[in-house]
């Protein structure tokens, strides 16, 4: 039966994610939690230094959890196992009575199937749903089995689910929430560059198994872009998780050396300078539209890995969630096979060299982000009153 806070007692929320993006979600909900249940709740959980700056301290490093690709997954179905069981347990001796499950699929199902087995009380929220609409509809049955309520990120994930009887809480990407920030100009002129000079991004990611596939294909194309544009200036912003890798690479291939690597903390001012990208695809692609940059998206797994997700599992026409979201490819993008150095040049000389196009993926963008906000209170605001509305729920059928 559910434990009904008290002051004495309050309630007892373990927080569970598997990679670094996960953890500021799992981060943006602690404060509004707190003032859902009036500061009477306590705090645990699984992450990394997002949910360390707010006292809640992992017992497992993040660095354990990540895993990018089918093939990888499989090899390391042991450890993440093991790990997922001595979360559970992690959760259960804490006495959680809610359990939030961020992102990370793989992983945080297998600690809520083992927490069903040893917490059967618990309150099992998932935060950000399996990628349903891209690949495997099947998974959202076994999500809709594994927990009591889905916070959906996507405008477009809650018709997946419809007849498992999972209920579904659109809560918005918190992702596209935050104001955006930067200052083009400041940057030009600390790195002594001209007001009128083109500068084109590339964010190679923020795993480094996403660098090592995209780095040879991305700097290829930066280079022949170059061959016919020699006063572009290219800049990298480098994610925390890949700046120690990719500065390494860089000592070994003058292409790299021909950027300008930047530290995470001038990312923002960056992408204000900017006038066009070449972006891995992920999230980055959602705040490149919020700060009006049109964009080409690359994106490759391992070559196993990819045969099976092309062949089995892919089952959206496209990758990039502003895609999916307008149904249509406003942004290029090149998967796989396509992620190739040519395509790649051939999509960015042409943005480049017109502006007019330049200008419609704009247009397009604004579009796709309206789409995909939500258009009420902020999402971890929204979040945590569907958490607190389902604990509401729970004490009360408890009751009677």
């Amino acid at each position: 039966m559910a434990v009904k806070a008290s002051p004495e007692r309050p309630v007892r929320i373990f927080l569970v994610t598997g990679e670094a993006s996960g953890d500021q979600l799992a981060a943006g909900l602690v404060q509004p939690l707190r003032e859902q249940f009036g500061g009477a709740v306590a705090f645990a959980g699984i992450g990394g230094p997002a949910l360390a700056r707010h006292g809640i301290a992992s017992p497992i490093a993040l660095s354990q959890l990540s895993v990018l690709g089918y093939l990888e997954g499989v090899m390391a179905w042991p450890r993440i196992a093991r790990l997922a069981r001595e979360s559970a347990r992690r959760a259960d001796a804490f006495g959680a009575d809610i359990v939030v499950l961020v992102d990370s699929w793989g992983f945080t199902l297998r600690v809520a199937r083992a927490l069903r087995r040893i917490r059967p009380q618990a309150l099992l929220v998932k935060y950000a749903g399996p990628q349903v609409w891209a690949s495997r509809p099947g998974r959202a049955r076994t999500l809709a089995r594994a927990v009591d309520h889905l916070l959906a990120i996507h405008p477009f994930d809650a018709g997946y689910y419809e007849g498992t009887g999972l209920p579904v809480t659109f809560v918005g990407n918190p992702a596209l929430a935050h104001a955006v920030h930067g200052d083009g100009m400041r940057l030009r002129k600390r790195l002594g560059l001209k007001e009128d000079a083109k500068i084109l991004l590339v964010l190679f990611g923020s795993r480094k198994s996403e660098f090592e596939r995209l780095h040879r294909p991305f700097v290829d194309a930066v280079r022949q872009v170059r061959a016919h544009h020699p006063d572009l200036v290219v800049i990298a912003p480098l994610s925390a998780a890949i700046a120690t890798q990719v500065r390494a690479a860089a000592a070994q291939d003058p292409d790299l050396q021909d950027m300008i690597l930047l530290d995470e903390d001038q990312r923002d001012d960056a992408f204000a300078a900017s006038c066009l990208a070449l972006a891995c695809s992920g999230t980055v692609t959602l705040q490149l539209a919020m700060h009006g940059v049109p964009m080409v998206v690359g994106y490759r797994l391992g070559a196993l890995s990819g045969m099976l997700v092309k062949r089995f599992f892919l089952k959206s026409k496209y990758i990039c969630l502003l895609n999916i979201a307008m149904e249509q490819e406003v942004v290029p993008e090149f998967v796989q096979e396509t992620c190739r150095a040519g395509n790649l040049a051939h999509a960015l000389q042409g943005l480049l060299e017109d502006e007019t196009a330049r200008a419609a993926q704009q247009r397009r963008l604004t579009v796709a982000l309206a789409k995909m906000r939500s258009r009420d209170v902020p999402p971890p605001e929204r979040a945590a009153q569907a958490i607190k509305a389902a604990w509401d729920q729970r004490i009360k059928t408890a009751q009677r």
